[in-house]
């Protein structure tokens, strides 16, 4: 597949090793040019673009930036895309370390509808529960007990089903966790966030989140801090 990454973080860095080792043809940006994704491309035969090259042209494109980032993104970045191409969210929401209040989200939106919003296409949930390390390191051949499973939410039946294909090709199983608006079973804070479950333990966790978010995962009127100390 053509693949466009917008961010080249622990999650984004590590999805250009493990789909260009796979064979995809992946461009890369971030916010701060593609000059600076010289040593990745080199590593990994994945192009260094623009951000609006990784849209244009592309089956996927996974968006892999801060939630406070989201905004400044062109806002008609998406404009360039084809109407088919399957967008990928991979963010999640740290109001005290990092992220600061975002409105909507703290008013009950799920991160990823808020995310969706504001690019304006629909997405899809994905890669947001696992360790970047275990991404890059743990993907197992399908069919290996205790493979690791990955949550994947989404509105577009076809849309989530490239999505689910492309996790198990990583070599993850991946369990379909509803629509969109069931993402919040994925978020931070949730059973299932953070943890190396298979299959069957990530159904139980989704099952059994709460929808409420925890005070640790809300802002608060010091947000932000920073990962070592949050506010």
């Amino acid at each position: 597949m053509k693949i466009g990454i917008i961010g080249a973080g622990n999650i984004g860095g590590n999805l250009t090793r493990r789909l260009t080792a796979l064979g995809h043809e992946v461009a890369v940006a971030n916010s701060r040019g593609p000059e600076t994704l010289a040593t990745l491309a080199a590593e990994t035969g994945a192009r260094a673009v623009a951000v609006p090259e990784a849209v244009r042209g592309k089956d996927l494109v996974i968006v892999t930036i801060p939630e406070k980032s989201i905004p400044d993104l062109p806002a008609d970045l998406f404009e360039g895309a084809d109407a088919g191409t399957v967008i990928v969210d991979t963010g999640n929401y740290y109001p005290q370390q990092r992220d600061g209040r975002i409105d909507g989200i703290e008013g009950g939106s799920t991160e990823s509808r808020w995310v969706s919003q504001q690019l304006g296409r629909p997405v899809i949930k994905a890669f947001n529960t696992i360790y970047a390390q275990h991404l890059l390191e743990r993907g197992k051949p399908k069919g290996t007990p205790g493979r690791i499973a990955l949550p994947v939410a989404g509105d577009d039946p076809a849309a989530k089903a490239m999505v689910l294909r492309l996790v198990d090709e990583l070599g993850f199983d991946a369990v379909d966790a509803g629509g969109l608006d069931e993402s919040w079973r994925q978020q931070p804070g949730t059973p299932v966030y953070g943890t190396d479950l298979d299959a069957d333990g990530v159904k139980r966790a989704l099952t059994d989140a709460r929808k409420e978010r925890a005070p640790e995962w809300r802002a608060t009127p010091k947000s932000p801090g920073s990962f070592t100390t949050s506010a």
